[in-house]
């Protein structure tokens, strides 16, 4: 009877972890819908979306801006990054913890 009902408790927990990750994919997988989105849209529409990023930076040797957007939600820091070219268009992206 013991064992069973570790077994009950067992399974229990293992469906709930399951059933979190998904959650967290399917959230996860939204958020790329809506940032895939942007690919080839221009920095200003960009920043009537989202307003004035909280840090522009350029890499060495790339002519290529990204602006860094971060937001807090829940103690958990989001963050979104989009790579603009020369031409003012918006040609990559990344994001972290956004869901």
């Amino acid at each position: 009877m013991k064992n069973f009902l570790i077994f009950t408790i067992l399974i229990f927990f293992l469906l709930s972890c399951q059933s979190v990750t998904n959650k967290i994919d399917e959230n996860v997988n939204k958020e790329e819908k809506k940032l895939s989105k942007w690919l080839n849209k221009s920095e200003y529409e960009l920043k009537i979306e989202f307003g004035k990023p909280d840090e522009i930076y350029f890499k060495d040797n790339s002519p290529n801006r990204f602006y860094k957007y971060t937001k807090e939600k829940l103690k958990i820091k989001c963050q979104r990054i989009f790579e603009i070219n020369e031409k003012n268009l918006i040609i990559g992206y990344t994001s972290k913890n956004c869901f």
